[in-house]
């Protein structure tokens, strides 16, 4: 009996086994495709049957795509526009979730009611509401109105995910820290953020994923060209060159490289905000 139940788990393991591989397989293989055609040369794209790995593999395209006009600076102002937003959300989301998870006050729970109002609400509907303040309070052709804007958008869902993180951890360490003579800013600080380093870094990446790909608002509200941000130049670039694929795609990967880099170097906090903070919200 015990050598069949293990016999059945051992075939149970690799079917799960397969089945993950053949998602990875299907879920990579766009990607690589736009890799395997920005590494050619524009004669060879259209080659039959086609290759996913390049003969003579160039980075042509990305100089190209790279050199082309403004594509630099918008990379520049998506960036900073970017990471602007994470910092400004995770640290004023972090501040929300603590006051809702370890303070008592007066309106509490219908601040926090409005606030889970706010996550149902699709953001395509507040596009002209948000445009119409922005153009009242000046902000039109701002970066740092982009910035604000775009920090305002995720701050429910935000505040949400780290208060059910945060409810979780044990009072004792935070009592501890106020019998030592810690004030409530100081246990936020030096207890509580690096107790909750895997929700935080959860919400410090979909923030800088949300604004590195915006494009609605981008497009609405910056109309000087010097200001443009990277989804916006993109789109420029694949009118501008639809018949060249290895340029388009070259241009594309320009987005996407940095998103895959911060989640290589944010994977495990990620993960763990995902499986704990998320869950437990």
């Amino acid at each position: 009996m015990i050598a069949t139940a293990r016999s059945q788990q051992r075939v149970l393991n690799w079917i799960v086994l397969i089945i993950l591989i053949a998602g990875v397989i299907i879920a990579l293989a766009p990607l690589m495709y736009m890799v395997s055609t920005a590494l050619k040369a524009n004669a060879y794209v259209q080659e039959y049957p086609p290759r996913f790995i390049p003969e003579n593999p160039t980075l042509e395209n990305f100089q190209t795509a790279f050199n082309s006009r403004n594509f630099a600076r918008a990379l520049l102002n998506s960036a900073v526009v970017a990471a602007s937003t994470s910092i400004l959300v995770t640290l004023l989301s972090s501040m929300m979730a603590y006051a809702f998870a370890r303070f008592e006050f007066r309106g509490k729970k219908v601040i926090f009611a409005g606030l889970l109002i706010m996550i149902m609400i699709p953001g395509v509907i507040l596009l002209i509401p948000q445009f119409i303040l922005a153009k009242t309070l000046g902000l039109i052709n701002s970066l740092p109105g982009l910035v604000l804007i775009y920090s305002a958008g995720p701050l429910a869902f935000n505040t949400f995910l780290l208060r059910g993180f945060l409810e979780s951890l044990p009072r004792e360490i935070e009592e501890s820290a106020i019998i030592d003579g810690a004030n409530p800013f100081t246990v936020f600080w030096r207890v509580m953020m690096p107790l909750a380093a895997p929700a935080i870094s959860t919400v410090a990446v979909f923030s800088f994923l949300g604004s590195w790909d915006e494009y609605l608002l981008a497009l609405n509200l910056l109309t000087d060209e010097s200001l443009r941000t990277l989804p916006i130049a993109i789109a420029n670039f694949r009118g501008q060159h639809a018949s060249n694929w290895g340029l388009v795609f070259a241009g594309s990967l320009t987005a996407v490289i940095p998103t895959v880099v911060l989640f290589v170097i944010f994977q495990r906090y990620f993960i763990q905000g995902i499986t704990s903070g998320g869950v437990r919200g």
